[in-house]
């Protein structure tokens, strides 16, 4: 979530000791152990924070249907609504959503995991924070990578591809799926914005580096404030995500 140094996101798990890039081919190979692992994560997560509509058949009870406008935990970060561009990015930005908003409706979810339809700009709703350090104060955190509005103004005016015309200053910038992972894409492609190559450091296989320098920006990443269920696993995650978007995604 960005704007920082932004405040901290939607991240309200106890902290976890960050993990270590895999350094050999072994350790890349993990892919269905990782998933497995989160498989678990996820059904706590559900237990603890969903609460489920079960209803009794004789023999058995079962889950209705998810309740209208919640989002629900996923083993894998779903694909990039945008197209193209370098996959080892490609790969950060699913891993980045590991940790913020690893969801069925990660573009659509909020802070809390209620969703909303409207993407038509940032819904810049303040929701409040139910945990964590700043437990009590609200948060506008939205989407797939956890965006403030103030944040998501500021980006979206440096790198999103269809501004609002000159003379419409009151419009706002689409917030659909493809614009989010777009601004995202170009924001870290920017080395000044960062002052190093993000790319580069990347096919080098500095993952923590990148983590590292992030997490000023998304605070579950590791070396943040606000570590989640997902932090230790996301130099896996990445992994995994990496192979699937040197294989086409």
């Amino acid at each position: 979530m960005p704007d920082r140094p932004a405040p901290p996101l939607d991240s309200t798990q106890p902290k976890s000791p960050p993990t270590e890039q895999p350094t050999s081919p072994s350790q890349a190979d993990h892919g269905p152990i990782l998933l497995t692992a989160l498989m678990f994560l996820g059904v706590a997560w559900i237990i603890t924070n969903e609460s489920p509509i079960l209803t009794w058949q004789p023999g058995r009870w079962f889950q209705q249907q998810h309740r209208p406008g919640e989002s629900h935990w996923v083993a894998n970060p779903l694909p990039l609504a945008m197209e193209g561009g370098d996959p080892y990015l490609r790969a950060l930005l699913r891993t980045i959503s590991a940790a913020e908003s690893n969801t069925d409706s990660p573009y659509n979810v909020l802070y809390g995991g209620e969703t909303i339809a409207d993407l038509s700009q940032h819904p810049d709703m303040c929701v409040e924070i139910v945990a964590g350090p700043n437990i009590g104060d609200c948060t506008t955190a939205a989407g797939r990578y956890q965006f403030l509005t103030t944040t998501w103004a500021a980006k979206a005016a440096e790198y999103h591809p269809h501004p609002p015309g000159w003379y419409a200053f009151w419009s706002e910038y689409s917030f659909e799926p493809e614009y989010q992972d777009i601004v995202v894409y170009r924001w870290l492609s920017d080395s000044n914005a960062w002052g190093v190559d993000i790319p580069t450091l990347l096919r080098q296989g500095r993952l923590d580096e990148v983590l590292a320098m992030l997490s000023g920006t998304w605070t579950s990443l590791g070396y943040g404030i606000e570590d989640n269920a997902n932090t230790p696993y996301l130099a896996e995650v990445y992994q995994v995500m990496l192979r699937e978007e040197l294989n086409g995604g």
